[in-house]
Order: structure tokens, then sequence, then C-alpha cells
């Protein structure tokens, strides 16, 4: 294989203009293509990065396939579309890499995983933060031990928008933080917890306004913030989760509680581990310290607990975009034949089958939901 890899881009909506900016700049890289469902995205890019006439710009995925040399697809469009283009693309014999999540079904995934490895490409998902310099010493500092022993963790991801339409806050948020509380623990949950409330997208008057996962009241039963409907009825469908809460447990018994909510105008990007000898906290919105060691402990004073060896370090990180570093390992991935250790496929579908099990118990009503510890590939 040549050292020059030849990619097309497909979509280049909010999160696919990056992924277009970071292959036009990889010396490795030659993009070769652009498709976009909207033509008025397709002249934007064309301007915004100068691109000649020897970039093929379209409306059409299938126009791809005239395209002759063509190595890889970086694919960037709503989740509901992914299992389609990248079993197409890898049928095509092209290397994919996917905007997370992988797609909507473990199944599908396992079945893109399969798939993969039968023609022998690299399937690859843009778990971004994983590639994140705050992250990748986060796991380094949480494996060394250097919390001690590790009691619980938390996160908390919020924003004023954008709200999606294909999916809830759920599948649009909780990736990040999951995929996060893994790589730093080393390992997935058993068993998870979700409970939510619907505010903007309801699929009915009654639901517009419910929590999710609740048997649905009878006439006159409702409350202050509407009827809590449950998404088995079908006379009241479910709609879309603006607000999510969720729980993981570990194997160890290690609980990890998210809070997740895309219409909330106080913008957080904050998780941490709190463990015996202190916490180790990843906010995302300081500029200054977003990766900081909190230690403190306690000592025993009679029936007192008092606080010391209290310190602050803010930890330094290498620099450099994870986008950059994600499209890098990508091609990386091409050139050797070998998968992403950190973002396979295959870790792409743990992912998915966590969100299904999060679905579930959040159409439950938070009840929980166990899974196999056992690897996701068979």
């Amino acid at each position: 294989m040549t050292n020059q890899i030849k990619i097309a881009v497909i979509g280049v909506g909010r999160w696919g203009v990056h992924l277009l900016r970071n292959f036009l700049a990889h010396p490795q890289v030659n993009v070769v293509a652009v498709v976009d469902p909207h033509p008025e995205r397709l002249a934007a890019v064309k301007q915004q990065f100068n691109l000649g006439g020897n970039v093929l710009l379209t409306t059409q995925w299938q126009n791809l396939k005239t395209v002759p040399g063509l190595t890889a697809v970086a694919i960037a469009t709503p989740a509901t579309t992914h299992y389609a283009l990248i079993k197409d693309a890898l049928q095509q014999g092209y290397h994919v890499l996917a905007e997370k999540p992988l797609t909507l079904d473990p199944a599908e995934c396992r079945e893109l995983c399969q798939l993969a490895e039968q023609h022998n490409l690299i399937l690859m998902v843009d778990h971004t933060y994983l590639f994140h310099p705050a992250v990748e010493q986060g796991k380094t500092v949480v494996q060394a031990g250097k919390l001690g022993d590790l009691r619980y963790g938390y996160a908390t991801r919020t924003h004023l928008g954008p709200v999606r339409q294909d999916v809830d806050a759920l599948w649009d948020l909780a990736i990040h933080d999951i995929a996060i509380f893994n790589a730093w623990l080393g390992e997935i949950p058993v068993q998870v917890q979700a409970t939510g409330t619907v505010w903007l997208q309801g699929a009915g008057e009654q639901g517009s306004r419910g929590a999710v996962g609740q048997r649905s009241r009878g006439a006159g039963e409702q409350g202050s913030r509407g009827v809590e409907v449950s998404p088995y009825t079908e006379s009241v469908p479910q709609g879309l989760a603006d607000l999510v809460w969720l729980t993981l447990t570990y194997p160890d018994g290690f609980q990890a509680y998210i809070h997740l909510c895309w219409l909330n105008p106080d913008k957080q990007r904050r998780l941490g581990i709190v463990g015996s000898l202190g916490s180790l906290i990843f906010d995302e919105m300081s500029i200054s310290s977003p990766l900081t060691l909190l230690h403190g402990e306690f000592e025993q004073q009679g029936n007192q607990f008092i606080p010391v060896n209290q310190r602050q370090i803010v930890l330094e990180l290498e620099p450099g975009e994870p986008l950059e570093r994600v499209c890098s390992s990508f091609v990386v991935s091409i050139l050797n034949n070998t998968p992403s250790e950190i973002s396979s496929g295959w870790v792409g579908t743990e992912l998915v089958e966590i969100l299904a099990a999060l679905t579930l118990s959040l159409n439950q009503g938070g009840k929980p939901v166990f899974l196999s510890d056992r690897i996701v590939k068979e």
C-alpha cells in the first residue's frame, strides 16, 4: 500500500467539517470526495477550504463508487443512517471511520465488526474523548493507584442545545462519559440504571412533558410537570428524553453517576473519580486546569475524622487536538493494517451495548439491567 490514502468525507455538518479540516491537513491523506445531501453545505466547504476541481463534491453517496483508488471513508451522518452506509462501504472495500455511536443496535454493530474482519478492513469509531490528552493522562493516574481505593465516580454533561431529532440525550451525550469511565477503570459495567424526562419532543401531547419510563396515569392524575408515560404503552408513544440520570455499576462494586441534559444553559463538561487518597477531576471547561489531582484523606482522632494531606496538583498535558489524534490513528491503522486499540469497532460495540441496556432501564422506569461481563467480541 502506498503512503497516500484517498479518503472521502460523508456528511459535512457541524462535526463533519472538522473531520474534513483534519484530513485535508494530514500529509498522508488525499481527500478526493465530499458527500452531503445539502448542496449549500458542499458550496460552503468548497469556499471555506478552497477545494479544487480534483475533489468530487456530490449529494449522492453512490457516486463515490466511480472514484478510482478510494481507500477509506469518514462518516459523520445521523446515527440512524450509520448501519446502511457503513455496511455498504465495507462491502465496497473501504476502510471506515464512523462518528459515534457506531449504530443504534448492538446486533448491527457486531455484524459490521465481523464484516470488517472478513474483508480485512479497518472499522474505527470516532470516540474523540478517548484521544484527549486529559483522558489519556487520567487513565495513567487512576491505574497507577494514586487515588487509593476507588470509591465512586460522577459526571455532568449539560448545555443549551443542539437538540437532536434522531436520538435522545442519552444516546447523544452519555457515550462520552461512559467511554471515559471505562477507559480509566479498565473495565465495563455489569449493571446499569437510567431515568429521564421529556419536555421538548414528546410523541404526543401527553408525552411531551412526562417522565420517561413510568406508567401513564389515569384521567385526572396529572402532576404539575406533566403526565408520566411508559414507552411500552401503545397509546402514548415515547418521546426523546431531554434530561437523563444514569448509574453504572462495575464488577468490583464501583459506581459512577452521570447527569445529562441538553436544555440547561449551565454548560458543564466535568467528570471525576473519588478515592480514599483523593480525587481526579477532568473539567473540560477549565482552560488553565482541565485535569486536576486533589489529594486529601481522613485521619481518625477518637470519634472525629480530620481532613489531612490536602493539596492540589494541576497535571500537565501534552498539546494536541483530540480529533487530529483520531484522524491520525485511523491513518496509522490503515497503513499498518492493525485495528485501533483505543477505539475499534468492537470498543464502539461495547458502548452501544451499554447504551441499549440503559435504554431498556429508561423505558422501564429505572429498573436495573444487568450486562454480561464477557468480552463483547465473540
